[in-house]
């Protein structure tokens, strides 16, 4: 059983139909496949990842129409992977997963459903990082006199135009958006809490006769996309040897002097930490909005909402019209893990106890047969996290296989070696720039962990995942046959796999 069907949830299909288990299904909440995809449908949305290298490597041959898709083609792309591989029979969209419990006599995860009960030996969950939005908790947000919406949550009936528009947060969906809205908008209000770092972003049109090219040249986009990987892990380099990062400062420095000419302004948008340690950023467009007359940065967090007011902790009052939180997502939060039940009847929330790890981001010690992809401590600043995905799900078609090979019906990731895997980790950040960089991010909890990223190379990441270590793992032998992976079926006897399965 796999739940979502994002990048993580579609990937894990093709790889385990591929592999020869047949029986799989997918549990999709939303009206369509497509994750963060389909839900982030806000102005200027787009990948900062080169598409080439934002693509599976399985089926790398999608002619990007540029450098970095926006969010229309790369929908387009996974309803084309769906369709390609015959995903419909396996695919059941509109199903809410609401609660699993590990059933340890009959060796499978109960679940209960917005279409009640299944049942499933092996249970991924393919929800992602970027799932649950993060709202702007301010006094007076809810008497707003005006729409108030998230980017993942963008309200098309609103229109812009002409409007004064207050936009909250200074991140990634910020930069894509401001550069949008701010054609349209009488006035663009931008709150920002904290300076970023911004790299220009080298994003033009790529000419239909380079995507020929690229098709009829044997290895050509294995080249680009090899490439590609290069490059980002010459970043990765940076970010684990935060002395590095000084040259890459040195360019986001020169961008931002060559596209912002008013010294206050340039003082405003620099920061006062190390490159890498939140995320970074891209565009060759944000710099230059800001500097729009009807553009107005303020650097400072919102304290309050009074009417049509919202108000900095500095003092400054805007009005606006439309207020837009560009306020990010709670990456840590995973949105089944309070209603997830293990061996001992906790939950995975309570395992957790506010700090999120399992071992090599996949497996968690006490949750048998239970996969996580893009999990804790997997991802990082410069990192495509198909490649992490592709690298997880070389570990989960290993792992079943050894389970069928092996006769056993459940695997349980050791204690110890889920604790020593998640504490050399943490003494690896240690160093790294996203620890040491003089900034807070989302990667950390509230209690000062770091739960987001990896310490080492991509490489070393992939080299890992490659093979299913066994001697990290207890294994149940079955109390009755049960094929491998076992079917996912409800336990209604009068459904079939493929009712109500999204049609791509």
């Amino acid at each position: 059983m796999v739940v979502g069907a994002g990048f993580s949830g579609i990937g894990a299909a093709v790889r385990l139909r591929e592999a020869g288990f047949k029986d799989v299904l997918v549990l999709e909440k939303g009206a369509q496949l497509g994750g963060t995809w389909r839900d982030n449908t806000y102005p200027g949305c787009a990948c900062d990842v080169p598409s080439t290298l934002y693509s599976y490597s399985f089926t790398p041959d999608a002619a990007w129409s540029r450098v970095f898709a926006g969010q229309r083609e790369i929908l387009a792309y996974l309803r084309g992977i769906a369709e390609r591989y015959r995903l419909g029979d396996m695919l059941r969209c509109g199903v809410q997963v609401l609660e699993a419990r590990w059933d340890g006599a009959a060796g499978r995860w109960l679940l209960e459903t917005s279409d009640g009960p299944y049942s499933a030996a092996v249970l991924v969950l393919a929800t992602g990082p970027w799932h649950v939005p993060r709202r702007l908790e301010v006094p007076g947000i809810e008497d707003f006199n005006g729409p108030v919406f998230h980017t993942a949550q963008w309200d098309h009936s609103v229109s812009l135009s002409g409007r004064r528009v207050t936009v909250v947060g200074s991140g990634a969906s910020a930069v894509q958006i401001v550069p949008v809205i701010e054609a349209q908008a009488a006035a663009v209000d931008l709150f920002q809490r904290t300076a970023q770092w911004v790299l220009p972003k080298p994003d033009v049109p790529v000419p239909a006769a380079v995507n020929r090219l690229l098709d009829h040249v044997p290895g050509a986009r294995g080249v680009l996309r090899a490439g590609q990987y290069a490059l980002q892990e010459g970043f990765g380099y940076a970010f684990r040897h935060p002395q590095a990062t000084r040259l890459l400062e040195a360019g986001a420095r020169a961008h931002l002097r060559l596209t912002v000419h008013d010294r206050q302004l340039r003082q405003q948008l620099t920061p006062d930490y190390r490159l890498g340690c939140k995320r970074l950023l891209t565009s060759s467009t944000f710099y230059r909005a800001l500097g729009r007359p009807h553009v107005r940065l303020h650097p400072t967090a919102v304290s309050a909402v009074r009417g049509n007011e919202v108000v900095g902790a500095d003092g400054s009052i805007v009005q606006s019209d439309v207020l837009i939180e560009a306020t990010g997502f709670r990456v840590g939060e995973l949105p089944l893990a309070k209603s997830l039940y293990g061996t001992n009847g906790r939950t995975l929330d309570e395992a957790w106890g506010g700090e999120p790890q399992a071992y090599m981001g996949t497996t968690v010690s006490g949750f048998p047969n239970l996969f996580l992809l893009l999990g804790p401590n997997l991802l990082g600043g410069s990192t495509s996290a198909i490649t992490v995905l592709e690298a997880q799900l070389t570990y989960l078609t290993s792992a079943l296989a050894y389970l069928d090979q092996a006769g056993h019906h459940a695997l349980d990731v050791r204690s110890a070696a889920q604790a020593a895997h998640n504490t050399a980790v943490q003494e690896s950040l240690a160093t790294t720039v996203y620890n040491s960089g003089s900034c807070t991010s989302y990667y950390f909890t509230p209690t000062g962990r770091n739960v987001f990223a990896w310490p080492w190379s991509t490489g070393r990441l992939v080299r890992r995942l490659s093979r299913f270590d066994s001697d990290a793992y207890t294994f149940d032998a079955p109390a009755r046959p049960l094929p491998l992976p076992a079917q996912a079926r409800p336990q209604h006897e009068d459904r079939t796999v493929a009712a109500n399965a999204e049609k791509p």
